[in-house]
């Protein structure tokens, strides 16, 4: 009697043991998918199909950069219209995004500071040197990429998404009226 239910439970930890070998094998065998990202979500991979580490060239001829846009402020994007690259050492390191453009949490210039901290709970927060007309600042890294959310204490002002290096560099040093 006793090998008996020995024998069942055994049966019933190794028929355990293949069904939950077979469901971690479904489970880890099936590639992750890729987040689908709408028209106007500006995420730390880029916006549309523009992508961080684009050359110039690369986005000229895929018709993305708009190659006659004035030289005073740099090339503009041809689509979406509100978001406007930075460049450097030809690549796309910086995109800046004003509505309807957003981050897939949502966030774009005229979100509350709250909800923006609410939406990166693990954001830095960055204030701006005494006596500038400079905003402060939200920087929420992700690895070497991070939006960085310029405020007024009450509002966002202004999106930025890009590697993480030159947003901090960006906040730092400032930036021009472009």
């Amino acid at each position: 009697m006793e090998a008996r239910r020995v024998v069942r439970i055994v049966a019933v930890l190794v028929a355990g043991a293949v069904a939950l070998c077979h469901a971690y094998r479904t489970v880890s065998d099936e590639p992750a998918a890729k987040p689908a990202y709408g028209p106007d979500v500006l995420h730390l991979k880029g916006v549309r199909d523009i992508e961080f580490g684009d050359t110039e060239q690369d986005l000229l001829r895929r018709g993305r950069l708009d190659a006659g846009s004035a030289p005073a402020c740099g090339p503009s994007l041809t689509g979406p219209s509100t978001v406007s690259p930075v460049f450097a050492d030809d690549r796309l390191v910086l995109l800046w995004a004003s509505p309807p453009v957003r981050t897939p949490e949502g966030v774009t210039a005229g979100t509350p500071v709250d909800q923006a901290e609410a939406a990166y709970p693990a954001a830095t927060r960055l204030t701006a040197p005494p006596g500038t007309y400079r905003y402060d600042g939200l920087l929420a890294r992700q690895g070497d990429r991070a939006y960085l959310f310029l405020h007024d204490g009450r509002t966002v002002r202004k999106t930025i998404a890009g590697y993480a290096d030159y947003a901090q560099r960006l906040f730092d040093e400032g930036f021009g009226t472009c």
